[in-house]
């Protein structure tokens, strides 16, 4: 029997308390929880994954629709519990979403910190040619039709991150 966190898999209905108390702890603070209500709200969200151990959601992340390239996913937020923090379970995570993108040809975009992303199967220099309201610095992306198959495109967020 193993000891650690289970696969990640989609969340199910009526884990979204446990999701909003896990992005209040891992965030600090309400603003991711208002992000991923606003997203729900507005019908954007194309999945959301938790990882679980114990019973307990300890992991989670969100892919929403671009309103431009169509097709396109944003991911945010992702999460881990500060318990849980340290131990590659984030990079586990965002590494078998990483994974999926390349194999279904999708194009994912996040933004954050570029050395746990890239660890993580994202690349920074992929993103370069991006146009983005956020820093390209900080813009990674994953999935899609190859290295060298990036096309020069501007990046249109879902609405609820213009309150960012």
């Amino acid at each position: 029997m193993l000891n650690g966190p289970d696969f990640t898999r989609d969340m199910r209905r009526g884990e979204e308390d446990a999701v909003d108390a896990l992005l209040r702890v891992a965030f600090a603070g309400p603003d991711e929880a208002a992000l991923v209500h606003q997203l729900r709200k507005d019908r954007v969200i194309a999945g959301e994954s938790v990882l679980a151990a114990q019973g307990e959601v300890i992991g989670y992340f969100a892919l929403s629709l671009m309103r431009a390239p169509k097709r396109w996913l944003c991911l945010a937020p992702v999460a881990v519990h500060p318990d849980w923090q340290g131990k590659r379970h984030g990079q586990r995570m965002i590494g078998m979403l990483s994974e999926w993108a390349r194999i279904s040809g999708r194009y994912v975009v996040v933004l954050g910190q570029v050395g746990f992303y890239e660890r993580a199967g994202f690349s920074q220099a992929r993103a370069a040619r991006l146009e983005t309201p956020y820093p390209v610095g900080n813009t990674l992306l994953a999935g899609g039709a190859g290295p060298e198959g990036v096309p020069r495109v501007t990046l249109k967020y879902p609405k609820a991150f213009g309150g960012l």
